[in-house]
């Protein structure tokens, strides 16, 4: 833990499972205090401005103590500069797993950790490739009902796993949260030059 041990807490601004998973597979104590923030994308809002808005939106709406650390992340899936967030039913999934079919695409996460008023927010990026899937692959996947909170109707580390042929970047990305570099944030503001 090193310098993560000197932080009285850290406070998770997000209900997901999934980061939590990793954060805590990570060492890394925390508490969550789920926030609800506006998460529509704006008009031409590009994918990087996006993610980075709504993570520090989250870590901005988390109510804290000035001693305590806000880690807030908002992940999407990027495929020819369109934004796939998490699928409206199962039609929209289809829909989404059809654009990720044999070629790849990019998860993007933002990141942003509060102390105090100090707040700082960094991006993210994962290139993943997906195999081509058929119509029966994509029926299968979605009758599982997995994509259903997915950003990119997909989740790497379960069934999703099976159609991934390589990925450039952070693995937990993909999952929902680049653990290194959320740790990296959360020691500079333990320790502030």
């Amino acid at each position: 833990m090193g310098a993560l041990a000197s932080l009285p807490r850290v406070i998770l601004a997000s209900a997901s499972p999934r980061r939590a998973d990793l954060l805590t597979a990570a060492g890394v104590p925390f508490e969550v205090r789920a926030v609800d923030v506006d998460e529509r994308p704006r008009d031409g809002e590009a994918a990087a401005d996006y993610v980075a808005r709504v993570a520090a939106d989250k870590a901005a709406a988390c109510r804290a103590t000035p001693d305590e650390a806000v880690l807030a992340a908002d992940t999407v899936v990027v495929v020819d500069g369109a934004i796939l967030g998490k699928p409206a039913d199962d039609a929209d999934a289809a829909r989404m797993l059809r654009l990720l079919s044999g070629r790849g695409h990019e998860v993007l996460t933002g990141v942003a950790v509060r102390r105090g008023r100090a707040l700082a927010v960094e991006i993210d990026t994962t290139g993943v490739v997906f195999a081509p899937l058929s119509d029966t692959d994509i029926a299968w996947y979605v009758a599982s009902g997995e994509p259903t909170d997915k950003a990119g109707a997909y989740a790497i580390q379960g069934l999703a796993s099976r159609f991934v042929d390589r990925i450039d970047g952070s693995y937990s990305n993909v999952v929902g949260l680049p653990v290194a570099l959320a740790c990296r944030m959360l020691a500079q503001v333990a320790h502030p030059r």
